[in-house]
Parts: structure tokens; C-alpha cells; sequence
């Protein structure tokens, strides 16, 4: 191994692997975003798309259908599907929660407005669907289909929680499950199963997936507080949402009345100032909340590392462990 590879990050290492493959998704991309009727459509999911994501959750799939001995053709299909569904979950977000900056660029409903936004997400789940359709293995739909569903049950879930002190880790786990753990579940099983994957197998690389995407946005959140300006979003934004990440209800749970008063303020009735972001990291510290949390996030990597025990030995089964260890270790 050169000492250049051995630097590389677990998922550009991971890309690398499977440059072919990413390739063909990329030009799948570009031909089934495009829309003669309304040109609008594939400029606004090309701001997204190549505003220099990394296509996470569509390697997902290439890897596990690879690990698990496809030869193709489908599971590139499968990979646009997961990122059609991801980018109209973002498109959709961005709107909810009146976003400004996404991946460090002003999002779509900044340039354009929010109907746009709304609409070019919804053609983009139309155009998953129609990718999910032509595997013809109604298994693939099955799971895909029901992520989709899912996706959205986390964010209704997340809205109807928003500013209540009271949510608990258990509606935190299920919010982070639905939202964001359902497509990264889905991506694995889905490549899985478009290789052929006995049920054992199958249930490993959803259990990988599951727990990868819940570490992934324990993370996630921890960033916002941790984080500096290369997230690609305002550090504080969940803060400022009501958001109830799960730093918060840690520091919550040992608060003073002086420290409920300000989480009341804050986080309660979006009364948020400048300020009131240091003062919020300060508290969390206080009460250990941001250790125990990057503690939550590690003990779900290692879920994610013994899922990937039960499936067979692979060169990309080791990419995708350390993949799991980056997820905890990153800074953006």
C-alpha cells in the first residue's frame, strides 16, 4: 500500500474502488435529471448534486452489491435511486427549515424560490421510482419503496418534536432512524439483494447500514455545535430550529433551573442570540453531554463493524469497516 493510499480517507479509498461503477452512476445522473419540458428541473438538482457531495449512500449500494458478487447492471440503477431520493429529501428539507447554505453554497430555495424546490424534489422521487422499477426485483422495491416512506415518517416525527424539552432519547434514536439510518439501511440491503444475497446475509448489510446512519447523524449533530464553518451550514442551525439533538437532551437531563431557563429560551421559543451558541457547547461540556454522545456514536460504529462480521471476506467489507470509523472520526 502507498503511503498516499494509506492517507486517503476511508471514503475516497472506497470511491477509488469503485471509480467504474461511479462513473456509470454519474452518467445516469445527468441522463435521467433532464427534462425537455421544464429545464428548470435539471438546474436545480445539478446545483445540488454537483455542489461536491460524495455520493455516500450511492456507494453503499455499489459496495454491498459488489462485496456480494453482482456483476451489474442494476445495481448502478439502484445507486441513482438512492441518490435521487436523497437529494429530494434534501431539497425538501431545505424548504422545512428555511435553510440558507447548503454543502457551502446558497441552497436551491435561496436561488430560486420554494415552489421550486418542492416540485424538482418531487420529480426526483418520481424518477426514483421509475429506477426501482426496471431491476423488475420487487424485493428492491419493497425495501426501497418503504425507506422512502420511512424518510418521511423521521421528519414528521422530528417537526412534531421540535421545541419540546420533553422529547426523550428513544424519540431522538427514531427520528435519526427514520430520517437519515433509512436510506443508508436501504442502500445496503438494497445491493444486497440485486447481488443475490441469502437472508442472513441481507439482514448483516442492513444492520450495517442502520447503524452506520445512525452514527453518521449523531455525528451530524454533534458538528453543529463542534463544528467550524466547513460543514457547509451556520454552526448553531439546529439550535436555532428547536431541533432536539442529542447533546441537547443529555444537557437538558442535568440541568440547573438556570440552565432550563436558558434550553426554555433557547431551544423552547427560538429565542436564540449570537451568543447563546458558545453558551450552549458550554453547558453541554458541563454535564458531559458532547462526550457521551461521540460515545453513543462509537458504540453504534461498532454494531455497524460486527453486522459486517457475518457477511463474507471482502476487500471492500474492510473499506466499508474503516468507512464506519471515519464517520466518528470526521470534522466535516
Amino acid at each position: 500500500m502507498s503511503l498516499d493510499h494509506a492517507r486517503a480517507k476511508p471514503h475516497d479509498r472506497l470511491a477509488a474502488a469503485l471509480e467504474g461503477d461511479l462513473a456509470l452512476v454519474g452518467a445516469l445522473i445527468r441522463e435521467r435529471m433532464a427534462s425537455e419540458a421544464a429545464p428548470r428541473i435539471p438546474q436545480v438538482t445539478a446545483h445540488l448534486i454537483e455542489a461536491g457531495g460524495k455520493r455516500l449512500r450511492p456507494m453503499l449500494v455499489l459496495a454491498a452489491a459488489r462485496m456480494m458478487g453482482c456483476e451489474g447492471p442494476f445495481h448502478v440503477h439502484l445507486a441513482v435511486a438512492v441518490e435521487f431520493i436523497h437529494t429530494a429529501t434534501l431539497l425538501h428539507d431545505d424548504v422545512v427549515d428555511d435553510s440558507k447554505q447548503r454543502r457551502g453554497r446558497p441552497t436551491a430555495n435561496l436561488l430560486w424560490d420554494n415552489m421550486s424546490s418542492v416540485l424538482v424534489g418531487d420529480y426526483l422521487f418520481a424518477r426514483a421510482f421509475q429506477l426501482m422499477v426496471e431491476p423488475g426485483n420487487l424485493r428492491v422495491l419493497d425495501i426501497l419503496a418503504n425507506a422512502a416512506a420511512t424518510i418521511s415518517e423521521g421528519e414528521v416525527l422530528q417537526l412534531v418534536a421540535a421545541r419540546d424539552l420533553a422529547t426523550t432519547e428513544e424519540t431522538y434514536i427514531k427520528v435519526i432512524r427514520g430520517k437519515t439510518a433509512a436510506l443508508f439501511s436501504a442502500a445496503t440491503q438494497a445491493g444486497g439483494v440485486i447481488a443475490g444475497a441469502d437472508s442472513g446475509q441481507e439482514e448483516a448489510l442492513r444492520e450495517y447500514g442502520d447503524a452506520l446512519g445512525i452514527a453518521f447523524q449523531i455525528v451530524d449533530d454533534l458538528l453543529d455545535i463542534e463544528g467550524t464553518e466547513a460543514i457547509g451550514k451556520n454552526r448553531g442551525d439546529d439550535l436555532r430550529e428547536g431541533k432536539l439533538t442529542l447533546p441537547v437532551i443529555r444537557a437538558i437531563a442535568g440541568a440547573s433551573d438556570e440552565e432550563r431557563a436558558f434550553w426554555t429560551r433557547t431551544v423552547g421559543r427560538g429565542q436564540v442570540e449570537p451568543a447563546d451558541i458558545e453558551q450552549a457547547r458550554g453547558i453541554m461540556e458541563r454535564h458531559g453531554a458532547l462526550a457521551s454522545t461521540r460515545a453513543e456514536a462509537m458504540s453504534w460504529v461498532e454494531r455497524a463493524k460486527a453486522a459486517l462480521d457475518r457477511v463474507p471476506a471482502h476487500p471492500l467489507r474492510e473499506m466499508l469497516a474503516d468507512l464506519a470509523d471515519y464517520v466518528v472520526a470526521r470534522e466535516v
